[in-house]
């Protein structure tokens, strides 16, 4: 996952552009991934880890009726979760993971290992975003661990790379 790191903070530096994170269910393993790596600071400007629905609520922002309607680990609050962080701390491009590591709190709908992703990016006069979920099998560590590679490479794909490492 280091390399998937390196690589992100090199193509966001290499085109100036800076991003940030939102997380909920990764636990700020993603920011932590991300501040590893040295010279992360010219190209990451911050994440929240905002857990409950309440912080998702009071510190991002997100719409209250958007998780009464559709609930926490959803596409609208993922997508909700990215463009309240890109506003936050003013970036280019912003990540969101909402899911459900486990091992309970999973229901028939929405089951234990699914994660959803929020990408939001500045475009000229508008912000562009797209949502992607996955579903990762494993206990909590390997569905958290997933999560956060994943979610390296939709921030890296959202800079125009193609290096996943």
């Amino acid at each position: 996952m280091h390399q998937i790191a390196e690589s992100l903070v090199r193509v966001a530096r290499a085109s100036m552009s800076t991003f940030c994170v939102a997380e909920s269910c990764t636990g700020g393993l993603l920011a932590a991934l991300v501040t590893d790596i040295p010279g992360a600071s010219h190209a990451f400007q911050g994440g929240v880890v905002a857990y409950s629905n309440k912080a998702k609520i009071e510190v991002l922002g997100v719409n209250e009726a958007l998780i009464d309607r559709h609930g926490a680990v959803s596409s609208e609050v993922a997508e909700d979760m990215a463009i309240r962080s890109l506003h936050l701390f003013a970036t280019d491009v912003s990540l969101s993971v909402t899911g459900i590591a486990g091992p309970s709190g999973g229901t028939p709908d929405k089951p234990v290992g699914l994660v959803w992703f929020g990408v939001a990016m500045r475009a000229v006069g508008s912000v562009d975003t797209f949502t992607d979920f996955r579903h990762f099998d494993g206990n909590r560590e390997t569905v958290r661990g997933a999560a956060a590679r994943h979610g390296l490479r939709l921030l890296l794909s959202a800079l125009g790379s193609n290096d996943a490492s």
